[in-house]
Formats: C-alpha cells, sequence, structure tokens
C-alpha cells in the first residue's frame, strides 16, 4: 500500500490575498474575511458581499489613498479586480473596512508579500492616504482576541479605545504608508501600552448638594443598594430631576468586565469621548417625545436605544408632569 503523502501548506497565489476586518453587530461583532482576486481582462472594479453604500464608496478612497501612498493605483490597472467581503450574507455597513480592503488589493497586486491572517485591520482612507477614526472599534477588538488573533492596528483616533482590551498588540499607524513601512520592515511602528490613569470621578450631581429632601434621598439609597426601580411624584419644581440625575452618582463604579460591556455598546453607537472607556454607570435622560423606536431601538438599519444606551446605569423617564421613573 503506497504511503500517504502529508498535506503540504497552501502557497499564496499570485494576484490573490486575503486580509482580515470585522463587521459590528450589535453590541458585538463578526470577523469579515476580505479576499482580493485580480485577473487579465477589460478593467473593472467591483466589491461584492452584501455591501452597503459606503463600503462600495470605498472604491474611489482606496485608489486616491494608493496613489498618494506611492503605488499603482487600481484604476491604473488594466485588469478585473473583485474585492470580496465574507460571509456574504451578512449585511457590511461603514467606512472601517478601507485599511483591509487597500492591503489586499496590494498584496493580490504584488506590491506587498501575504500577510499573516491573525492580523486585524480596522480604519477609514482619507484620500491622501491618512487613517481616520471610526466607532465600533472595541467589539471588534474583543472579536478578534476571542478568535486568538492579538495584532490589531487601528487610527490614531482609535488606540486607547482598542487598549481597553487585555493580551492585545495594537498599531496607530497615522497613514497607509507608515502601515506598509512597517509590514515591509522598513520602519516598524511602535507598540502601543495601555495608560492606566484612575478615571475621572462620575460627571453627575453629588447627593451630598441636594439639600432637604431627606425621605426622598433615603428612597435613593435604598434604591441603589438593591437595584430598584424609583419613581417620584410631585408637583413642578421640587427637585424630581436634580434628584435622579444625583442616583447615577451614588452606585459602584463598573467592573472591568461592565465596563467592557458598556463601552463596546457607546463605542458602537459612536458615544465615546476621544476613545474614553466608561467608567461609570450612564445615565440616560430621554426627551418626553422620543419615538418606541428611539426608546426599545431597532428602525430600517437596526441602532441601539436609549434602554440599550442606559445599560448597567439609570435610564430616567418623564411620565408626566408630576411623575417621573429612574430605572436602574
Amino acid at each position: 500500500m503506497p504511503a500517504i503523502q502529508p498535506k503540504l501548506a497552501s502557497v499564496p497565489k499570485h494576484g490573490y490575498a486575503k486580509t482580515l476586518a470585522a463587521q459590528p453587530v450589535g453590541s458585538s461583532a463578526e470577523l469579515v474575511s476580505v479576499e482580493a482576486d485580480l485577473t487579465r481582462g477589460l478593467h473593472n472594479f467591483s466589491i461584492v458581499g452584501l455591501a452597503d453604500k459606503a463600503v462600495e464608496e470605498a472604491r474611489d478612497r482606496l485608489s486616491a489613498a494608493i496613489r498618494h501612498s506611492g503605488y499603482k493605483p487600481p484604476k491604473q490597472q488594466n485588469k478585473r479586480i473583485v474585492l470580496s467581503l465574507s460571509p456574504a450574507d451578512l449585511k457590511k455597513e461603514g467606512s472601517h473596512y478601507d485599511l483591509a480592503l487597500a492591503l489586499a488589493y496590494l498584496v493580490a497586486a504584488g506590491d506587498l508579500a501575504p500577510l499573516n491572517e491573525e492580523m486585524l485591520f480596522i480604519g477609514e482612507l482619507a484620500l491622501d492616504g491618512t487613517l481616520r477614526s471610526v466607532r465600533g472599534v472595541l467589539p471588534q477588538v474583543l472579536a478578534a482576541k476571542r478568535r486568538d488573533i492579538k495584532t490589531i492596528f487601528v487610527p490614531p483616533g482609535n488606540a486607547r479605545e482598542a487598549l481597553l482590551a487585555e493580551g492585545i498588540t495594537v498599531y496607530a499607524p497615522a497613514s497607509l504608508a507608515e502601515l506598509l513601512a512597517h509590514l515591509k520592515g522598513e520602519k516598524p511602528l511602535p507598540r502601543l501600552v495601555r495608560d492606566r490613569r484612575t478615571p475621572a470621578p462620575p460627571p453627575a450631581l453629588d447627593l451630598q448638594d441636594v439639600k432637604g429632601q431627606e425621605s426622598a434621598k433615603r428612597a435613593l439609597e435604598i434604591a441603589a443598594a438593591g437595584r430598584h426601580n424609583i419613581v417620584f411624584y410631585g408637583p413642578p419644581g421640587t427637585g424630581k430631576t436634580m434628584l435622579a440625575r444625583a442616583l447615577s452618582g451614588i452606585l459602584p463604579p463598573l467592573s472591568d468586565d461592565e465596563m467592557l460591556e458598556v463601552t463596546a455598546i457607546h463605542s458602537t453607537a459612536g458615544l465615546l469621548s476621544g476613545g474614553e472607556a466608561v467608567y461609570w454607570p450612564p445615565f440616560r435622560a430621554p426627551h418626553h417625545s422620543i419615538s418606541h423606536v428611539a426608546i426599545v431601538g431597532g428602525g430600517t438599519f437596526p441602532k441601539a436605544g436609549e434602554v440599550t444606551l442606559a445599560h448597567k446605569g439609570v435610564l430616567f423617564l418623564k411620565v408626566g408632569s408630576q411623575c417621573e421613573v429612574c430605572t436602574v
């Protein structure tokens, strides 16, 4: 009986390349494979894989960014270019695919050596090749970590957010040219280190600043200790809203797991300020005229509602002119 030949490792094909990106889904994310295929024929440049308008428009951003980075852009190639995002049945939204698409094309065109598939690329490209910040970075990084992908490339504006995940190597190139120089070994980028500064105190009214209202303050302390809901009833001007705003200030800070969970939600919604993590229970006070979709989430393009944004925190609802409700 002839001996069984060992399976050879796959050899990178000329004109084909693969990189890794991710798609935020709710407060989590799914990994997305970005494949590029270049073949001879009349010029045609297409992006497939259930992509929305922002992803399809990446063709023009990629061409300009690659040209300004010193490489021959796709539009000057007399080839059929196909960029595929898989799984194909997952809706692809946002401009954060630009970086992974550009690198897949450059590898397939022979301008860059094949890349290690254990690297995640996130970022939007400006026409001059610089990297712009995007939303939903933390859920993408956590999804990569669950798949044992430990090297992440993000725009500089998203570096602090990406570093919130422990055990991840984060690089923040300022431009496509800087990233290519790093990948070629010409000018390595510095590995970023997490800044472990003490978080600022919660931006909320302190309960000790409220004068009087002893019964109401006692009720707030009980609600905070037991995570109970509380209803304030009384005429306008008696301090119901002020007391409600003081509730989040007496809640304990979020644990590390809770911080990542809440920050991921706010990251996807685009509510993070400068990439700063959410260390304290959030306080949400929607207007009384808010729609059903805005408060519970959903819509044509599903987004988190006020209920989701108040996760692990306080949701303050004004039921009428004399009744207000806090849910913890």
